[in-house]
């Protein structure tokens, strides 16, 4: 066994699902997940253009202590449909794919990022 296996053991390391808000327990993890994904595109887009908060707010139409919850990553009272619009206005298009979930599940909020830079 090597060192940071032992480590690991050791500290109680557990691999996570990939989905963090899933790992912790969050209700609605993977819409959760999905506005953080968008959030995260959001950022990224903002900073690729040089804007600050201010010129942000008025291209998306909200103001700055919003574009400033973005650039946090607070993202609780965003919905995924404004988080879209914002990337409409940032000059990004969002596609919403539908599909049936695998065996039966329950259907799952993903998203997929392209460069959006």
């Amino acid at each position: 066994m090597s060192a940071k296996e032992r480590d690991n053991q050791t500290m109680g390391v557990v691999k996570g699902s990939g989905n963090v808000f899933a790992d912790l327990g969050v209700p609605n993890a993977d819409e959760e997940l999905a506005k953080a994904e968008l959030a995260f595109a959001i950022r990224q887009r903002i900073q690729s253009k040089a804007l600050n908060q201010m010129e942000a707010a008025a291209l998306l139409g909200t103001d700055q202590p919003k574009v400033s919850l973005l650039m946090n990553g607070k993202v609780g009272g965003f919905t995924i449909d404004r988080l879209a619009r914002f990337l409409n206005a940032l000059q990004v298009d969002v596609h919403i794919t539908l599909q049936p979930a695998p065996d039966q599940k329950k259907g799952e909020t993903l998203v997929k990022a392209a460069n959006t830079r």
